[in-house]
Formats: structure tokens, sequence, C-alpha cells
């Protein structure tokens, strides 16, 4: 295929990048010499940021960035930069922390003027033609005009940047105690849905880390009201169309309050978080539509996003082409009730019962398929046992997902991440864990090596992105913490040295080369990195835990191994240098509560040694122990908990608190009551 226009996007491996490798626009990548050009012809940048499942980047590209007006007024007045925010989510950081500071609002596409030198002074997501026109015009103008009143603002917007990104070391600072936990959830509390679940707001986000953090506090304080919210929340996502009930795994987002209609993009981020959260919840709970959701979402990830290297893509597209060959969001997704009444015939009925084949379920002369009650109640009604309703709803969900083969499928964003891989990888791991499916095991074990041979670099660091066989970008503090996590979890299960090893050796490289000797924070970029305006220090946890967060969590997971390196005095310092958010903003610093319970709680390391080992860990790794990290070995093991524990013909079981442990015992069963 020819086309009338190519720029230097077209030598980029990023689907994002390449989508707009043919627009009229002189895209180039974030690259030195393209900011070092920006200084030397004294122009403004132009920085635009999206990621390739956006779907309002999808319109702003047809409707400004295809244009050739539009393009020659870009091509003659700015430096034209196009960012995956996929693959640079450091660039993305600072420039969205500006767009929020100078409009109160953020998302994508993100739209950024700066000087030549990287400073904002404008921005914006989304605009139709005429006011993109109209912006640059009066931008270029001001610029060329009275540079000074431009740089004057970008230098106290660049102020303002710095300032919001300060942790103080709170040396003095008290242990947070059990009593403001709970004053934490409750304040947190009064935003539950506890009817439809999630927040009293729409847009709904699932915040896997929110339900995760819930869930351990519920369990752990016995507090039936919050587990019975974590599971009204799980079950209703389930229930909706929030997750994609043909073919499994679930979609970013809800904008109603029902969890009805998605916005259909398909991230792996998500799916890989919701699996784990999914495991864990059924370990507690033994719900078995929480098991089915478990193996409906890894199906899913097998088929749409998995890698032939064993590593899996980052997402699907929220749009497809239509029946009239348009781009339309949700079109692969979404069902006429004639056509449902065709493929079903019979058994129509029940399925226009089960999925709400009716008002509550309609959606743009549309249905998105949604339950609202539970198997016993339409069995029930249809005069049918339940064994003989799963029937009948798999057969109908069969056809339909055999019928949709035929349809155009989203877009794929094929590169592969380190940081979302870990969350996936991590997610099999729970799902092997809690669910005992020996496939999960293999399937994890696949993904661990893809990432150990693939994207562990020969300096002992990692790469973030991996593409077309070659992987490129260092990594960034998400990378190395989600990845660092999936392989202390991968060492639980399998009880090879190898990961836990990995895992050490990966956190060394961080604390080495991402250390802020300031806070005793850990920054988001490494200093192996070209410098930004800013070093960003990501400490919140948003859909994705927060990286610093994850790794104080690792951080006191290896100190109960490794207990002389200094890891549990890290992760101590770090908790006490954001605690102080918890009271008033909980949902905001979900992972790091983990590390307060676990601070105010005991915390078990438990060692099983002798011939048996391998069984009696998988017994007790069934059971949910947020609270726990589990070693084993057949004879002696190479670290502390593993010493001088052996003894012919038996297989002991040892719980510890801080490597003081209780008398051992031979069974899993006895192990756990004493916990």
């Amino acid at each position: 295929m020819t086309h009338k226009y190519t720029n230097a996007l077209i030598d980029e491996t990023s689907p994002y990048l390449l989508q707009h490798a043919h627009n009229p626009v002189n895209w180039e990548a974030w690259h030195p010499e393209v900011l070092a050009r920006a200084k030397d012809e004294n122009k403004p940048i132009l920085i635009s940021i999206g990621y390739a499942a956006c779907h309002w980047c999808h319109v702003m590209e047809d409707e400004c960035f295809e244009d050739d007006e539009v393009a020659k007024l870009m091509n003659e007045n700015f430096i034209n930069i196009k960012i995956d925010r996929e693959e640079r989510p450091d660039v993305d950081q600072i420039y969205m922390d500006a767009l929020q500071m100078m409009t109160g609002n953020g998302g994508w596409p993100l739209n950024i003027i700066a000087l030549p030198d990287g400073r904002p002074f404008w921005g914006a997501t989304y605009l139709p033609k005429e006011d993109w026109l109209k912006s640059l015009n009066q931008l270029t103008k001001l610029f060329k005009e009275n540079p000074d009143k431009i740089i004057e603002y970008a230098s106290d917007l660049e102020r303002g940047i710095q300032s919001i990104n300060l942790v103080e070391n709170k040396t003095d600072a008290s242990q947070y105690t059990l009593e403001e936990i709970n004053h934490s959830v409750e304040n947190w509390s009064s935003y539950f849905d506890t009817y439809l679940g999630g927040y009293k707001s729409a847009p709904k986000f699932m915040m896997p880390n929110n339900l995760d953090f819930l869930l351990h506090y519920a369990t752990s304080q016995d507090d039936k009201e919050v587990l019975e919210y974590v599971n009204t929340t799980l079950t209703r996502m389930a229930y909706g169309g929030v997750f994609d009930q043909v073919g499994g795994g679930f979609s970013r987002y809800s904008v109603d309050t029902k969890w009805h209609v998605p916005h259909f993009e398909k991230m792996l981020y998500d799916n890989g978080q919701l699996i784990s959260l999914y495991s864990k919840a059924y370990a507690a709970t033994k719900n078995p539509l929480y098991k089915t959701i478990t193996e409906k979402t890894i199906a899913f990830a097998q088929e749409e996003l998995s890698d032939k290297s064993s590593g899996y893509y980052s997402s699907l597209d929220a749009d497809s082409l239509n029946e009239a060959g348009e781009l339309q969001e949700g079109a692969y997704y979404v069902w006429s009730k004639e056509e449902l009444i065709r493929l079903l015939k019979s058994d129509f009925e029940i399925f226009k019962d089960y999925f709400n084949i009716n008002s509550y379920g309609e959606w743009e002369e549309n249905y998105v398929l949604i339950r609202d009650k539970p198997d016993f109640e339409i069995a029930e009604k249809h005069e049918v046992s339940i064994d003989e309703l799963n029937e009948k709803i798999t057969n109908s969900l069969s056809i339909l997902k055999e019928t949709r083969q035929d349809r155009t499928k989203p877009r794929l964003d094929d590169k592969i991440l380190t940081s979302w891989n870990g969350l996936m990888l991590k997610g099999l791991v729970d799902a092997y864990r809690y669910l005992q499916n020996d496939n999960y095991l293999k399937l994890a074990l696949n993904n661990a090596s893809f990432i150990e041979q693939e994207m562990i670099r020969s300096s002992g660091g990692l790469y973030r992105n991996h593409k077309n066989g070659q992987s490129n970008i260092n990594g960034f503090l998400e990378d190395y913490a989600s990845t660092i996590e999936a392989f202390i979890g991968l060492y639980e299960v399998t009880f090879d040295m190898k990961w836990l090893n990995h895992a050490k050796e990966l956190t060394d490289y961080a604390l080495t080369h991402f250390n802020d000797d300031i806070s005793g924070m850990l920054f988001f970029t490494s200093d192996e990195d070209e410098s930004l305006i800013r070093r960003t220090l990501e400490t919140n946890d948003n859909v994705v835990s927060g990286s610093n967060s994850i790794m104080a969590n690792n951080l006191l997971k290896l100190h109960k191994v490794f207990s002389n390196e200094g890891y549990g005095k890290r992760a101590h310092q770090m908790l006490k240098n954001i605690q102080v958010n918890f009271t008033e903003n909980g949902q905001s610093f979900s992972n790091w509560m983990h590390l307060a319970l676990f601070e105010n709680l005991n915390f078990y390391e438990i060692a099983v040694v002798g011939d048996d080992y391998k069984n009696i860990g998988k017994e007790i790794l069934s059971h949910y122990i947020p609270n726990s990290i589990l070693v084993g070995s057949q004879k002696e093991g190479d670290i502390d908990l593993l010493k001088s524990r052996y003894n012919e013909g038996e297989t002991l079981v040892y719980v510890c608190i801080e490597g003081t442990c209780k008398l051992p015992v031979t069974s899993a069963s006895q192990a756990i009551n004493q916990l």
C-alpha cells in the first residue's frame, strides 16, 4: 500500500507511534537529538501523548493530525513529538502533572506545548480541529511576540511540578497503628456503593489494589461488612458488561454505575491484577464464581494477548469495524436482539433472562450482556436444574463466541512491556497457588523465562519494551517492582532459588540506580537515563499500585529471607514517609496499607524442609495467608530459614516470626493452626 505521507515514526516499533507514521504532521519520537534540534532552531515543542487503545486519540488523529491544514501549521511552527505513554511513562507523568496544574483535568490524548528546553507552558486533551487551530495560532503568535511572558510562566510551572513531587524523610514518625488503620477504612467506607459495588460515582474503575487491601483487612479483622462490600463489588464486576461474558477478560472501566457499558479497550495490566484478585478472593471465600472468572480471564489472555515467545501483549483497542466498515467503539462486543434470537433459537428465552436482553441491558439499540441475578433464581423461573441452566448458558456463549470470530477484531497493541508482564506473571502465580491448576504454573514459568531471557540486560538491569524480537528502553521502577514481586511469588510456588535470587539481584540493582538519598524513596527513572525536568517519585496507588509501594512490600518480604541486608529497615522508613496520607485518603494508598497491617500484626515466615516439602508447601499455599512468605527445600537450604532444619526421615514445617520459630509440625493443617 502506498501512502501520501511518511514521517520519522516509521522507524519506531510502538503500534501507537506507527499509527501516526503516515500523518502529514512531521512527527518524531522522543529522542535526545530531536530535543537538541528544538533548542538549536529555537522552536517550541508540541508534545502529543497517547496510546494505541485510546479512543479519543484516534478521534483527534482523524480530525486534526490527518488534516493538511493543521499539519502545515504544526510543521512550520513546532518540533512535533509523538509519545506512546506506555513506552515512556516517565515523560507522561511529568506532563500529566503539568496539565492538571494548568487546567485541573487530565486524560489522553495529552497535548502539551513546551519551550525548546522541554518546560511546558500550555496543555489540553482532545480538541476538535477549529479549536486546535485557534489555540496553535495564538500560541505561535505569543511565542514570537512575547517570549519573556511564556518563559516566566513556564518557570513558575516548573517549580510547581517539582514541588508536588517532594517526599519528606520522616525519621521521627511513629508507627501507624491498627486503630489508625481502622479509622482510615471507616473514612474510606463512606464512598462505598454497597448495593452495586465500587464507589458512588461513574465512571467505575475496578481498582484491584483497593479491593486486594480490603480483602486482606476484612479477613484479618473479621470485618464482615467490609468483606460483604468486597464480595458485592467482585460479584457485580463479574456479572457486568465490563467483563466480557462471551470471550472473558475485563475492559478498563464502565461508564455507568452498574458496571454495564464499558469503555471497551482491554488492557493487560487490568487483567493481570484481576486474575490475582479473583484468585485470592476464591481462596478466602471459596465462591465458585471467582474461580470461573479467573479461569475465563486467563483463557482470554492466552487467546488474545499471548505471544509465541510467552510474553504478553499490551492491549486490545476499544474500536473495531462495524458492518458498515466504520470504526466504532464496542462494535465487536455488542448484540442485537434479532441476532440473538436467530442464533440461540429455543435457548433464547433463558438467555434473555440470564443476560437481561431487556431495558436493563440495552445500550444504543443493542445489548451489552449483563447479569443481575444468581443462577438459582433463573433456574427456578424456567424450572430447570442448575446444571441444565449452566449447560444451556455455556452452549449459548459458545455459539456467540464462534459467531463473533467472523467480526473484525479490535486492533492489537503487540508491544510487550516488562511491568505489565510482571503483573500478569503474578496473576498466573496466584491462580496456580489458589486454584491448584498445574497448567497455570506452566504458563507462569514460560512467561518468567521470557522475562529472564529477553528483558534482563547484561548489566543486570531490565529493559522496558520488547517488539519484533528486540528489547529496548531502559526499565523504569515499575518494571523492577512488578517483576521482583512476581519472582518472589514464583519462588514460593516452585522453591526454585533461581527466582528468589533474580528478585534479590533486581532489588539490589534498583536500590543502587533508583535511590533518592534525600527522601529514602526510589525515583521512577534510573541514574543511567537522560535527565528530564524532574526525576519523579511515584508514591500514590492508582489503577496500578505505585512503584514505591510495590517495592516497599517487596523489601519487607525479602527482609524475611535475607535478614542481614537492611531491606526491612528501608521498607519501614518508606512506610513512615507516606503514612500521613492514609487516614483521609486510604484508597489512594491501599497497597501501602498492606505494610501497615504487616507491621501491626504478625507476619509469618513458613519453612518446609524434608522429602515431602513440595506437597506440603502446595497445600499451605492454597490457603489465603497474605501475611506470610513460604520457603522450602528437600534438605539444607541456602538461606537462613532453611539451615539446621533438616531431620532425616521427616518433613517438618516451621512457623516463624523474625526468625524465631514455634515447635516444628509435620502437616500443613498443623502449620495453619499455628497461624
